[in-house]
C-alpha cells in the first residue's frame, strides 16, 4: 500500500473518534508495509489528556513489537502532531512520519515548533505532510463547526 491508502485508513480511524464524540484524529503504525497498530483520539472517553491517537498507536505498537523502540516504522496521522506526540515519536525512534492536515497553531513538526530535526533531540524524523489534506481538513472543520453550532444553540435555549 502507498501513503494515500494508509492515510485513508487513518481517516476511517478519525471518523471512529468523531463517532465517539472525540476530536476526529486517527493514527496507525506500519512496518514493512504491514499494519502494526492503530489508534484514534480518546482523551474524553479515557479521562486521559495523553490519549491522543498517536500515543495510543505508539503504546500498542510497543506491545506488539515487544520493544519501546519502533525502529523501521512509519506513523500515519491525520493531523500534524503536537509537542507531546512529537516527543513520543522521537523517543520511540519512529523512522518516518506522514500526516495529512497541517496545524499552524499547535503543530510541532514544522509550524508552532519544528521538532522533526531539533538539535537537542537525538533522533531525526523524516516526514511528509499534506497527504489527503483536503479530506482531513474538511473532517476537522465540520466537527468544530458542529460543536460551535451546538454550543450557540444551547445558549439560545438557556
Amino acid at each position: 500500500m502507498n501513503d494515500e491508502a494508509w492515510m485513508r485508513h487513518a481517516i476511517r480511524l478519525a471518523q471512529r473518534a468523531e463517532d465517539e464524540g472525540e476530536v476526529p484524529i486517527g493514527a496507525l503504525l506500519v512496518k514493512e508495509n504491514k499494519l502494526i497498530s492503530e489508534g484514534w483520539n480518546m482523551p474524553i472517553s479515557c479521562c486521559d489528556p495523553t490519549a491522543h491517537a498517536e500515543i495510543i498507536a505508539i503504546r500498542k505498537a510497543g506491545q506488539v513489537l515487544d520493544n519501546y523502540r519502533l525502529i523501521g516504522t512509519t506513523l500515519y496521522v491525520t493531523l500534524e502532531p503536537c509537542v507531546m506526540c512529537m516527543g513520543a515519536i522521537s523517543h520511540s525512534r519512529i523512522q518516518r512520519l506522514v500526516f495529512s492536515a497541517y496545524d499552524p497553531k499547535r503543530g510541532a513538526v514544522c509550524h508552532a515548533l519544528n521538532l522533526s530535526n531539533a538539535d537537542f533531540l537525538n533522533h531525526t524524523i523524516n516526514w511528509k505532510g499534506g497527504v489527503l489534506e483536503r479530506e482531513t481538513s474538511t473532517l476537522l472543520s465540520n466537527f468544530f463547526q458542529a460543536k460551535r453550532l451546538l454550543k450557540s444553540s444551547k445558549k439560545l435555549i438557556n
